[in-house]
């Protein structure tokens, strides 16, 4: 069953076009992520779907009901922002309660979401606590406790971790997807931040100027990125992209300046095989190092340039007929700049991508 259906939805600012012509369908219980730069319109879409901005054109549906023109209050939805917003004169428990009383919830109904939400949250010991007196981890959690007393079907994070550092973060991510977990409900969110993405989603949705580049799971968009763009955006580090030639004969070839990488075993899409320039992309991680790397399709020595000790393992960068490389190797590798060493990938783990076009071959 469809929880939120956005149909054609354009937004423009003026003579700006901000949202272009977007389509999107999230299945009830899905955990869908809009990841995007800066810019991209992941929190403006966001905001449609809440109701706080007139959308241009097109219609949103939430659980099978046009809410296009419904007020937020009306749309069965629950927010939490970047910004607690918390009310600073008041106790938790009165920040959870306040919309409630408003809305002329019941007195035993309102303790027993706020038992309910407090219970789930692990923030009992809190509620009679003020929000100067909470950390900034445990004030994001009574934001996320005031979206979720609401009792609603769907739930907008609008980038809810970015204002806390790197260790919370990572513990409230996982704090988010054991709510998911318990709760099923759908759940939007919206980040720039691709681990997250990448943790928390069901499905992905990539954006770039107002419009969606690619919608998938997880492992699709990280293994079979349709553009260039998804294939940089997404991957830390990122992936690697080398400019070559593509020959197709009897067999398939990159060139990569002299060197011949096979693509016979490179799945094309339906555009098929072509003859021209073409950016081959390969992530680090895919990328043999020392006696395994001679086992694989395409190998080759290469000189060590920079050594970047990253804890559980080390990237080291390189250059390939020029072009600069990165690729992973154990912690306990001992290399240092200047060594002489033997990489090697399979090229059905890379990526063709169109020169002119960034788009996947």
């Amino acid at each position: 069953m469809t929880s939120v259906s956005v149909k054609d939805l354009s937004l423009n600012f003026g003579n700006i076009s901000v949202l272009k012509d977007l389509n999107l369908e999230i299945a009830d219980g899905e955990f869908l992520v809009l990841l995007g730069p800066s810019g991209c319109g992941k929190s403006t879409l966001l905001n449609c779907i809440a109701g706080l901005l007139d959308i241009s054109d097109g219609q949103i549906f939430i659980k099978g009901k046009n809410v296009t023109w419904e007020e937020p209050k009306d749309r069965g939805i629950g927010m939490v922002f970047q910004s607690y917003a918390l009310y600073p004169q008041m106790t938790v428990k009165g920040n959870l309660t306040f919309g409630l009383k408003n809305a002329g919830v019941a007195n035993d109904e309102i303790e027993r979401r706020v038992v309910r939400t407090a219970d789930i949250l692990q923030i009992q010991p809190l509620l009679e606590r003020k929000p100067s007196q909470l950390s900034g981890g445990q004030r994001q959690r009574v934001a996320i406790g005031r979206a979720l007393v609401r009792d609603v079907d769907v739930f907008l994070f609008d980038e809810p971790l970015s204002n806390l550092d790197a260790k919370l973060r990572s513990e409230l991510r996982v704090e988010i997807k054991r709510l998911h977990q318990k709760l099923a409900n759908t759940m939007i969110y919206v980040t720039h931040d691709q681990i997250e993405a990448l943790t928390l989603a069901d499905r992905i949705a990539v954006m770039k100027g107002g419009l969606i580049q690619q919608l998938d799971t997880p492992h699709a968009i990280y293994n079979h990125p349709v553009n260039r763009f998804v294939a940089g955006f997404i991957g830390s580090p990122g992936m690697n992209f080398l400019d070559g030639e593509l020959e197709v004969g009897v067999s398939a070839v990159v060139k990569i300046g002299e060197m011949p990488v096979p693509v016979d075993r490179y799945t094309f899409n339906g555009s098929g095989r072509r003859t021209g320039p073409t950016v081959l992309g390969i992530r680090p991680e895919h990328i043999a190092f020392g006696d395994s790397a001679g086992a694989m399709p395409f190998s080759h020595e290469v000189d060590v340039e920079i050594v970047e000790p990253m804890g559980s393992d080390t990237l080291v960068w390189t250059r390939l007929d020029g072009q600069n490389l990165s690729f992973r190797v154990d912690a306990e590798r001992p290399l240092q700049t200047g060594d002489r060493v033997r990489i090697g990938f399979d090229p059905a783990r890379a990526s063709l991508f169109d020169s002119a076009t960034g788009n996947r071959i």
